[in-house]
């Protein structure tokens, strides 16, 4: 739909009905997993017939994508605003920690760990490359600018910088205990600060 452009009435009806079937589905994949969701709950609790829920989403990993892309954007968001304030790399790489462990909590452990396997998945409904992540393309945006200014080494890679530490994030948050999850995270943005040294 073009920005600026008032839906019509059937138009805005299917938004809400997409709407509420997402917030259905998302509240029962925390309950009991995508595998174990079960749909006529989804399509109950959303007040809307069985056939709807595929109408709007083809399968439930459809659900999952949907979700993806809102939870990236709106990460984005936030990491724009702030890197639009005073801050380094360093501090950035803080604030994706923040962002992700936040993202973990408000999804629930199994739900996240859901969303990562479907991005991970070689089987993943659509296919797309790392620009289409906006948060991604943000850190690699604010490391080399650090590289640009000369307080990151001449020789490292923006892209690969991002990702190894965005996967570390993404396996700290999936396999270690809470208790150790703070310790293990500021030592993965320490380690991750080291390689990026001029040394």
């Amino acid at each position: 739909m073009t920005p600026g452009v008032k839906p019509s009435a059937r138009e805005a009806r299917r938004l809400q009905t997409r709407e509420r079937l997402l917030s259905a589905a998302v509240a029962e994949f925390k309950r009991a997993g995508m595998a174990g969701a079960d749909v006529n709950a989804i399509v109950t609790a959303a007040g809307v017939a069985h056939g709807t829920f595929f109408f709007h989403f083809p399968s439930k990993e459809h659900v999952l994508l949907e979700l993806e892309r809102r939870e990236e954007a709106r990460m984005a968001r936030e990491f724009a605003r702030f890197l639009d304030g005073p801050s380094d790399h360093i501090a950035a790489l803080v604030e994706v920690v923040r962002l992700v462990t936040e993202l973990e909590q408000r999804l629930g452990s199994l739900l996240f760990k859901e969303l990562l396997a479907l991005h991970f998945s070689p089987s993943r409904p659509t296919k797309d490359d790392w620009t289409d992540h906006p948060l991604i393309v943000l850190l690699v945006r604010e490391i080399e600018r650090a590289r640009g200014d000369g307080v990151v080494h001449p020789e490292v890679d923006g892209f690969y910088s991002a990702t190894f530490f965005l996967l570390g994030i993404y396996g700290v948050l999936t396999t270690t205990a809470n208790d150790n999850r703070d310790t293990m995270l500021s030592k993965l943005v320490a380690s991750a600060v080291r390689g990026l040294e001029i040394h």
